[in-house]
């Protein structure tokens, strides 16, 4: 992108504030932003999560938030999907107090490691120790730690509707 996603605008707004209105309409708990202390967001009086370990990506921020949060499961809104709605949001946590185990969207065929959309998901804290563990051995891909979480049994997916998870990772990405 070449720049903090989280700073780009839509009608004006930040996209980092766009996700945090959408996040505090699911009624949360707990609310925190994984991110460098310094982002966009430094000053929103939110609290700030910094990554597990730094430079390794998304799992280090999944990690950090798995050992800092006090409920049993953790929403994950990647910052680059703005399409994202509460609505959908909401259906995975009911999906997951209810059936036990967290949810990970899974957008097109269920394959292993495809179709699978692991930051927006809703994760139990018992793959804390997952988390860790792929870490720990160099496997960093968001993807794979929704997988192994997944052979544990302690995820599974769920059918979602692909325009949810418009991902912006290009300037020409960028609408609004």
């Amino acid at each position: 992108m070449g720049r903090d996603k989280a700073a780009i605008c839509i009608a004006g707004e930040p996209l980092w504030q766009r996700q945090v209105a959408t996040l505090r309409a699911t009624g949360p708990a707990e609310l925190f932003i994984s991110g460098p202390p310094d982002g966009p967001f430094a000053n929103s009086g939110i609290e700030i999560l910094p990554d597990a370990e730094c430079g390794i990506g998304p799992l280090a921020g999944i990690t950090a938030a798995l050992r800092r949060i006090r409920t049993e499961w953790l929403l994950v809104l990647a910052v680059d999907v703005p399409a994202m709605t509460p609505e959908f949001l909401r259906t995975m946590i009911e999906a997951a107090a209810a059936g036990g185990q967290g949810i990970v969207p899974c957008a097109s065929e269920p394959l292993p490691n495809q179709g699978l959309e692991p930051l927006v998901a809703v994760y139990p804290r018992a793959v804390l120790a997952i988390a860790e563990e792929q870490i720990h051995a160099g496997r960093l891909k968001a993807r794979e730690f929704a997988q192994a979480a997944m052979d544990a049994g302690l995820v599974r997916t769920q059918p979602a509707e692909p325009a949810l998870f418009e991902n912006w990772n290009t300037p020409g990405d960028v609408r609004g």
